[in-house]
């Protein structure tokens, strides 16, 4: 085998690991955010390593059911939750 073969392999096999890693590696951190944007609530949840991406994720969840378009989603995305809690898992 070649030197650049064994360096592929390497770095594929590496790379995988990483992969199944990530992937098995469960959120700390659960979100809940209800917000009100023109007239409607959504309550989403979501799951992260950190309360600021749980919460963002949420948020956006919750508003890509309530915005239509992208100026809608990010006045949605600054609007103050309604409630937004967080707990540990």
């Amino acid at each position: 085998m070649s030197k650049t073969t064994k360096a592929t392999v390497v770095f594929l096999a590496l790379f995988i690991g990483f992969v199944v890693f990530r992937s098995l590696s469960i959120p700390k951190i659960e979100c809940e955010v209800c917000i009100t944007y023109d007239g409607e609530q959504q309550c989403r949840k979501a799951s992260s390593d950190t309360r600021e991406m749980a919460l963002q994720s949420a948020t956006t969840a919750a508003c890509a059911t309530l915005a239509g378009g992208m100026t809608e989603s990010i006045r949605c995305q600054n609007t103050p939750p309604d409630r937004a809690t967080c707990s540990d898992e």
